[in-house]
């Protein structure tokens, strides 16, 4: 193969001519004739496929944002869901309250309604309304009697009388001491139980009676003497004109006592028409003195219960007197 001088020979143009005639083998076509795969001139031919695929790459979806919109629809699903069926909860709650409301009216109801059955008709008032109405007197009740006034004057104090009715039983309970009861007596002749003035206090105040009893208890003697008049006021002015004592009763287990020597003690009291004078002493011959608390303890005693049994008689007569009826 002969390859000549000067170098080889391209075509007719001689030496210096471009061999690819004046087309650049990079640019456009290739001496292919394939596009460029890296030129700027976007209307050649992509033999690779390289800008399919880079259009494609743009065009890919977001998954992130798309899995977000996804569960937030799930969630509004949800709520809707349970809101719908609170909504159908409530609903169903409300019609059975309102059947249960019904039902109760509707029993109700039949229960008034039978029960206004089974009752009497109410009375028919009076149409006439001249008729006089009842009146209540405007006066007070008269007040309870007092029983002192019963007790206080012998026209109202008419009540039985006796040593019993005043002291009853056999033994006298003062608190924790007991005394035994003995001997008991009643005279109309006032100044024949007596001793010093007391006779004469009685009688001249007009003295209708004594009756007389003795308690004993550890030694000592207590005489009780009541002596009744016409009213308060001479039973008053005698115990005030009184000295002396009362002659002390013996007998039914009770010895003699305050007799000869032996000083004793008298006391002299009034309530209502009654007077009444106590006398103790010891059974022995012994003395009371100012300091002896024991006799003047008895003596008290008796002194009190005469007069609550004066007192209880007058409130036996008032009460007897409010239970009658009025004439």
């Amino acid at each position: 193969m002969s390859f000549g001088q000067g170098g080889p020979q391209w075509g007719s143009g001689g030496q210096n001519q471009d061999p690819y005639g004046g087309q650049d083998p990079y640019r456009g076509q290739n001496s292919y004739g394939a596009p460029d795969p890296y030129g700027a001139d976007q209307a050649t031919p992509d033999p690779f496929g390289l800008r399919a695929r880079a259009a494609a790459a743009d065009n890919t979806p977001d998954w992130a944002a798309l899995a977000d919109a996804s569960a937030a629809r799930t969630r509004r699903r949800r709520w809707l869901l349970i809101g719908g069926g609170a909504l159908a909860t409530a609903a169903v709650a409300g019609i059975v309250a309102s059947a249960i409301v019904a039902s109760n009216s509707d029993d109700s109801n039949q229960s008034s309604d039978k029960n206004a059955s089974q009752l009497p008709a109410a009375p028919e008032l009076p149409s006439d309304t001249t008729q006089p109405e009842p009146s209540f007197s405007s006066v007070a009740p008269l007040p309870p009697p007092d029983p002192k006034d019963f007790i206080s004057d012998r026209k109202k104090d008419t009540a039985p009388l006796s040593a019993e009715s005043l002291f009853p039983g056999r033994k006298l309970t003062m608190g924790e001491r007991v005394y035994d009861k003995g001997a008991t007596a009643r005279t109309g002749d006032c100044k024949s139980v007596t001793k010093g003035a007391l006779g004469a206090a009685l009688e001249n105040n007009g003295c209708e009676q004594v009756f007389r009893v003795t308690y004993s208890a550890g030694g000592i003697a207590v005489t009780v003497g009541v002596a009744t008049f016409e009213n308060e006021a001479k039973a008053k002015k005698a115990v005030q004109q009184a000295s002396g004592n009362i002659v002390p009763l013996s007998g039914d287990g009770v010895p003699a006592f305050c007799q000869g020597g032996p000083v004793c003690r008298s006391t002299y009291n009034s309530y209502g028409r009654y007077a009444y004078i106590t006398f103790t002493g010891y059974t022995k011959a012994k003395s009371v003195t100012k300091g002896d608390t024991k006799a003047f303890q008895i003596g008290d005693d008796l002194g009190e219960f005469t007069f609550r049994q004066i007192r209880r008689r007058g409130e036996a007569q008032a009460s007897a007197a409010a239970a009658q009826p009025a004439a």
